[in-house]
């Protein structure tokens, strides 16, 4: 079977670049052809054979071409134009989409569509129903879902991206455009990393109907396993030290729980709340066998986030080492953690009653024993890349034989 792999960035980056590449890579090693299409940079590890991508777009440089950038990131003619050659090119069997807002835009959606080919996305965030992507007001520091029940004038008023009129205008113009166009109604089938992601969808539109489909994220399960663990005192947390990730949650908890050490491991713009706290240790960005050796001798996994995670992998390589998790009762991480099973709901977002979850999940030592061998149980039910693809590859050809 031949795949083309489509997302903004073509390198390591973020979330979904890692999914996307790892995923072409095993995907190749069962014997499929991958290629990838995206914007060019002098960082990529992956391409196409005709090396036709899209003109690099840097949204904080001072040149000319940024003036153009308004225009280009609703709608992108260069996109669509180059992507239908790829395809002239590769003729794959599936187009499978992931991040393309911005730097690719909707656009392509037409070209892939033009040449007839099977579409599928990985929807990694809530881009298609909310116009800063994340559900979130980050003036509130609260869940936001205003622009899917009401007037996308919300995002104007509320400046919800980076906190600019202006770009909230502009995410608000392609949010609306595309909705009135019904652009994504031409995909053929939504992966949805949660089943909480996959409702949000068919509540907002009715043409999601029958085109999703819940596939939990993968981990490499040889990499977070529970072999020669040796348990310590502190509580963890790995990610984006940003607002909505509960970082001043995190801080604020760990005022109130001086007895304890926090390791925090990740950068982010609000690392300074997390400064000069006694009790809080901060490790910097930690990757490799560093990182599975901070995960798996940690006493639980700390994840309060404001915002609604989709499928945090954070809280599947801590089940998969026998780690008990602490998180929020909302959004995809109610979902992957089983209250009183693999880890502690937090029903209240305060640091008070964060405090009061940890203390009940720790200071129990039969609760916190049972949370353990529970976890190392759920292991079995997390999936592997091989299972994913497995799965994934299915549903493929599903919509080839259709």
């Amino acid at each position: 079977m031949k795949i083309l792999m489509v997302n903004k960035f073509l390198y390591p980056r973020g979330g979904s670049e890692s999914y996307m590449l790892y995923l072409g890579e095993h995907l190749k090693k069962l014997g499929h052809k991958i290629e990838y299409f995206g914007m060019y940079d002098e960082n990529n590890t992956v391409g196409n054979s005709i090396g036709k991508y899209t003109q690099n777009m840097d949204f904080h440089s001072k040149g000319l071409a940024r003036f153009l950038y308004p225009f280009k990131i609703i709608y992108s003619r260069e996109a669509k134009k180059k992507i239908m050659q790829v395809i002239d090119d590769f003729k794959p069997d599936i187009v499978h989409m992931n991040n393309i807002n911005f730097q690719l835009t909707p656009s392509i959606i037409y070209g892939i569509k033009k040449r007839g080919v099977k579409l599928v996305q990985t929807v990694h965030d809530y881009q298609m129903i909310c116009p800063n992507h994340l559900l979130y007001n980050f003036d509130k520091n609260t869940p936001c879902e205003k622009c899917v029940k009401g007037s996308h004038i919300n995002c104007i008023k509320n400046k919800c991206i980076h906190n600019s009129t202006v770009k909230s205008i502009l995410g608000v113009i392609e949010a609306k455009l595309y909705s009135l166009l019904k652009t994504y109604k031409k995909v053929d089938l939504f992966v949805c990393p949660s089943n909480f992601l996959e409702n949000k969808l068919l509540s907002a539109k009715g043409y999601y109907k029958g085109k999703t489909k819940t596939i939990h994220n993968f981990i490499d399960k040889e990499k977070f396993s529970n072999t020669d663990r040796k348990e310590d005192s502190y509580i963890v947390f790995i990610g984006r030290l940003s607002k909505e990730k509960g970082i001043e949650y995190i801080a604020k908890t760990a005022k109130l729980l001086g007895e304890y050490t926090f390791v925090i491991a990740g950068s982010g713009p609000d690392e300074g709340m997390l400064k000069d706290i006694d009790n809080i240790k901060l490790a910097g960005f930690v990757t490799g066998n560093d990182l599975t050796e901070l995960m798996g001798n940690a006493k639980l996994l700390l994840l309060p986030s404001v915002c609604y995670e989709n499928c945090p992998l954070s809280i599947l390589e801590a089940h998969s080492m026998g780690v008990p998790v602490v998180t929020m009762n909302s959004g995809g991480m109610a979902e992957l953690v089983k209250d009183g099973v693999t880890g502690t709901l937090v029903n209240e977002p305060t640091p008070e009653c964060i405090a009061l979850k940890i203390k009940e999940t720790i200071e129990n030592e039969d609760y916190y024993k049972t949370l353990r061998e529970n976890c190392k149980k759920e292991r079995d039910n997390i999936l592997s890349v091989e299972s994913y693809c497995d799965i994934l590859v299915g549903e493929y050809e599903k919509l080839i034989a259709r």
